[in-house]
């Protein structure tokens, strides 16, 4: 039941309640500004909600530790960062991990083959990442994620840039990091969600539907225009 608003009462969120269960696969979607970003950062609480609760493995959100909180949650944005100096220092961010963790991460990511070509772990990376493609940086990003092997995966928007040649191998990283973890996704694109266990549609700061995308489907309300729009896209 957790209502939140960015400015006073202006709700964003009214009244949202869902579970996830550990090792699930869900998603949400809906149109621009519904409150699908919202979410995510009230997980790892970058903001505090105004009623309702939060819970993590059952604990209430404020009574975690906000470090091992958020080292728990990896977020992969539609926007991939990567700062200068080399693969491996972007794979790291300063957690100390061991050359075969990210090696191994870079594998499981689909990014392996690039990188090895360019170079291995000690490959430069240019400011912004700009020497590699779109493509190649969001690859990357999913090896970053995983290689601090996070309990819960949050892809936001993760594929809206790629274009159709790269789409077959990001759903194949995605398939591949999202294995074993708890994973939500915010897609624009809903090929990236469609094997999903739940996903659930968001309108007007509430969940008007869910369940998966055959059943969605067949219910013929906001996620079948949304498949549509889509398909004419």
């Amino acid at each position: 039941d957790v209502w939140f608003a960015y400015n006073d009462e202006d709700w964003v969120l009214k009244g949202i309640s869902f579970k996830v269960e550990a090792g699930q696969k869900i998603a949400f979607v809906g149109h621009t500004g519904v409150g699908k970003s919202t979410i995510i950062n009230l997980i790892s609480r970058y903001y505090d909600i105004q009623k309702g609760q939060i819970l993590v493995d059952g604990v209430p959100v404020e009574d975690w530790k906000l470090r091992d909180l958020r080292q728990g949650v990896s977020t992969v944005l539609q926007d991939v960062f990567l700062f200068t100096g080399d693969i491996a220092q972007n794979l790291d961010m300063h957690a100390g991990l061991s050359e075969e963790k990210m090696q191994q991460a870079l594998v499981v990511s689909e990014a392996a083959g690039f990188v090895e070509e360019l170079g291995g772990l000690k490959a430069p990376v240019t400011e912004q990442g700009l020497n590699f493609s779109t493509g190649q940086r969001q690859l990357l990003s999913f090896g970053r994620a995983i290689a601090h092997d996070p309990a819960i995966l949050v892809l936001d928007e993760a594929t809206a840039h790629i274009d159709t040649n790269t789409e077959e191998l990001i759903q194949k990283s995605i398939e591949n990091i999202s294995q074993g973890r708890t994973s939500i996704f915010i897609a624009h694109r809903l090929s990236t969600i469609q094997n999903c266990d739940i996903i659930f549609v968001l309108d007007d700061g509430q969940v008007a539907e869910q369940g998966t995308h055959e059943e969605l489907y067949a219910m013929n309300g906001i996620y079948t225009e949304l498949v549509k729009a889509q398909v004419k896209e």
